[in-house]
């Protein structure tokens, strides 16, 4: 697969001095498995090459099954480390139980799920909740097909929808985001694992809709246009930024981004200072791939979870996940 960082075009950071290699030259290599989210993927994979430069005898594989995929492979033990982009279910954390698959949830970074549109289409600058309830509700499918059925001051243009599958966090959180519950969604659109194949949908048809992490439209910005959102509860529509993430108002499609780390994994040194440099790291490379990263705060506070073990999830017990913003992660407690 076609690295995306790559793709994204980002500058290759120095590293802060002070990192050593695990083992020695002569040793064997180590490998550190990491798979999930297509939106956690960028941060993953920029973590896992400055980590590989730092230490020669460590192997890092980065896979993208999504984050329910990633959660699956998780709870089977296949992999140390999972990228999700929303937190895990009540049955993943059974299955993990079940499996006696122990683990530490980190949040690494906010992201603004955004809604994208070709860069010719002056029409949809902004869009309510209830038109795109309107655009992605079950019913639509096979009827909702033209721009003008969403508003009748759009031009009569058909409209194409690409976004992700149901294996997706991206797609759990934007279906319960928008429609009110997980899963609801038309199913007449074009699915994917792979954001970068939304993109290039998107980009060529002046007629197409479609939804991912704002990483990805900040890598395309000269060929997609970012739609603003109009909060259900009214008021100015909000644009997708860093700034209106950090500020709370991008709501409801901000939402924070995590790994989960196998407590069995955090045994062999190279899986723990993985994750160690995850957190050092995480809010600068954040940043370049276009995410928005945590208050300093809030890395010191997962480090700590990280050093002192600190098991489970912070959303098992019916918090809401929509509408939660920086500050409300930070003052959460992991439970099992």
């Amino acid at each position: 697969m076609q690295s995306k960082r790559a793709f994204l075009a980002l500058s290759t950071a120095a590293l802060l001095g002070g990192v050593t290699a695990l083992t020695p030259a002569w040793a064997q290599t180590a490998t550190v498995r990491v798979d999930g989210s297509s939106t956690v993927f960028p941060i993953s994979e920029a973590v896992a090459e400055e980590f590989q430069q730092a230490n020669r005898n460590v192997r890092v594989t980065v896979g993208v099954s999504g984050t329910g995929g990633g959660f699956a492979r998780f709870c089977r033990g296949e992999i140390d480390v999972t990228g999700a982009s929303r937190p895990a279910r009540a049955a993943e954390i059974e299955a993990c139980r079940a499996a006696g698959i122990r683990f530490i949830e980190l949040p690494v970074a906010f992201d603004a799920l955004t809604v994208a549109v070709h860069r010719d289409n002056t029409w949809a600058r902004q869009l309510t909740v209830a038109q795109l309830r309107t655009i992605w509700e079950p019913t639509a499918t096979g009827r909702i097909t033209n721009w003008r059925q969403v508003d009748p001051a759009f031009p009569d243009q058909a409209l194409t929808l690409f976004g992700p599958g149901s294996a997706s966090g991206t797609f759990d959180y934007f279906t319960e985001a928008i429609m009110g519950r997980s899963g609801q969604s038309r199913t007449d659109y074009m699915a994917t694992e792979d954001d970068n194949v939304t993109v290039m949908g998107i980009a060529r048809d002046r007629g197409a809709l479609g939804y991912f992490g704002m990483a990805y439209y900040e890598a395309n910005r000269e060929r997609l246009r970012s739609v603003s959102i109009v909060p259900a509860t009214g008021g100015a529509a909000v644009a997708p930024t860093m700034e209106n993430v950090i500020a709370g108002i991008y709501q409801p499609l901000a939402r924070p981004l995590f790994i989960y780390v196998s407590e069995r994994s955090l045994q062999r040194p190279e899986v723990r200072q993985f994750a160690e440099f995850f957190l050092t790291q995480g809010a600068r490379l954040s940043r370049e791939v276009g995410f928005v990263p945590l208050p300093a705060e809030a890395y010191t506070v997962a480090a700590g979870h990280l050093r002192d073990n600190r098991l489970g999830t912070r959303f098992a017990t019916g918090e809401p996940v929509v509408g939660v913003r920086i500050q409300d992660v930070m003052r959460r407690e992991p439970r099992l």
